[in-house]
């Protein structure tokens, strides 16, 4: 007995390394500022020291080494922490390590190199992910169609695709924009582009930039897509083979079998869609659920699935929130419709009695990719022309935690599988 006892403390001593006095940062409700937490982690592994993400551990808080510089940047960007003790430290890894607690203790290793796909001269607030990082004070690189054509994402391990349309019909803006000057500025910069390619339409463009992009992903890369950026993409894959677009995009008709000669074998997160090729309706296919939902907005919620922490941590680590219920908000790509979603992909938020996925990932070859629903967290139905989110009234939002953990997970150090 005696034996048994004294290995199963060895077990426990082993489980995680030895813990000196720490900085906690908690990320429960006690958190002045959520969002500009995730940049000071950000900022402790960009100075080569040592972090460990607590999986549903007060929220997912991280636990830092003590040190007067961390505590510091902690104090000039307005993020909450504390002083554990030695002792209280292996306390804590001791309640986490425990086969009864849905907690588990992930070291983060180095700050993954970000890029944002968005186009030249596009302002932060015009996509949340660009707002988020600049807010958390995260570096960016920002690439588009000619980074990615000329091989500049394997300088990259996370990519970020803006709000676009993959698909090459101008964001489905013809109806209410076509006689705007900055949509036919935008429609003449992407042709020029094209032809830059040797390419007669921006639709084959397109394709090309997603083919490579879906490349970044088998290679190792890790891939997070908003709003239309996430659908478009997906049936840019699908229409790899065949035109799409009607002849008011591209100056001819589209294939007539264009639907049937999809391949949904090529996407990685939808099957067995049909596409909207009416170009005065402002939808893709019927992936997205805006135009039909039926939700009220003050009922427009979405939950979290509550993962395993030591059996499934990257889910885990996507989900990590102080609430679990998150306010929705619309976007033109709103939530996706359930039953055209490939099996195999983990639904990670979701309005169940909806039948709407708000929040999947899933992986393919090397890499991994996750969609998100929606526009902006914290503006329900964002306009063309709207102001911007102002993240310091909404440091402590949930839905743009979902974005900064995706941003964050890249670095964490992978575990061997439990067997």
């Amino acid at each position: 007995m005696l034996k048994s006892y004294l290995i199963l403390l060895l077990f426990c001593f082993n489980l995680f390394p030895a813990f000196s006095a720490s900085l906690l940062i908690p990320m429960d409700d006690s958190q002045k500022n959520h969002l500009k937490s995730y940049g000071i982690a950000y900022w402790t592994l960009e100075n080569n020291y040592e972090i460990h993400w607590l999986l549903n551990y007060r929220g997912g808080s991280f636990l830092l080494p003590l040190n007067k510089s961390i505590e510091d940047e902690c104090k000039i960007r307005g993020v909450s922490y504390s002083v554990v003790s030695e002792a209280a430290v292996a306390q804590m890894m001791n309640e986490i390590s425990s086969p009864e607690a849905n907690m588990d203790a992930v070291k983060l290793e180095k700050p993954p190199k970000i890029a944002v796909y968005t186009p030249k001269g596009k302002k932060p607030w015009d996509d949340a992910v660009t707002l988020a990082l600049t807010y958390a004070e995260i570096p960016y690189d920002i690439v588009y169609d000619d980074e990615v054509l000329n091989n500049k994402l394997s300088d990259y391990d996370w990519l970020h695709l803006h709000h676009e349309d993959f698909t090459g019909q101008h964001g489905k803006f013809y109806a209410s924009y076509r006689n705007m000057q900055w949509y036919k500025d935008e429609v003449s910069d992407n042709l020029a582009r094209a032809n830059k390619f040797g390419f007669s339409k921006i639709s084959d463009l397109k394709k090309a930039v997603s083919q490579t992009i879906r490349k970044f992903v088998e290679n190792g890369g890790f891939l997070f897509a908003m709003c239309s950026a996430t659908d478009t993409f997906d049936i840019s894959l699908a229409a790899d083979k065949t035109d799409i677009c009607n002849h008011v995009f591209d100056g001819d008709p589209m294939d007539e079998h264009a639907q049937e000669k999809l391949d949904y074998n090529k996407t990685f997160a939808f099957t067995d869609f049909t596409l909207e090729t009416n170009p005065y309706v402002y939808e893709f296919s019927d992936i997205d659920v805006t135009l039909s939902r039926k939700v009220n907005r003050d009922e427009d919620y979405f939950s979290l699935f509550d993962f395993s922490a030591k059996w499934d941590p990257v889910p885990t680590m996507l989900c990590q929130n102080h609430k679990n219920l998150i306010k929705g908000f619309m976007g033109q790509t709103t939530a996706f419709k359930k039953e055209l979603i490939k099996p195999g992909v983990l639904i990670m938020g979701e309005n169940k009695s909806a039948g709407e996925a708000r929040y999947i990932h899933g992986k393919f070859g090397k890499g991994t990719w996750t969609f998100y629903g929606g526009h902006d967290p914290e503006d329900y139905q964002h306009l063309v022309g709207d102001p911007p989110t102002d993240l310091n009234l909404k440091k402590n939002s949930a839905g743009y935690r979902l974005i900064l953990n995706n941003v964050l997970f890249p670095a964490a150090k992978k575990k061997k599988r439990k067997t």
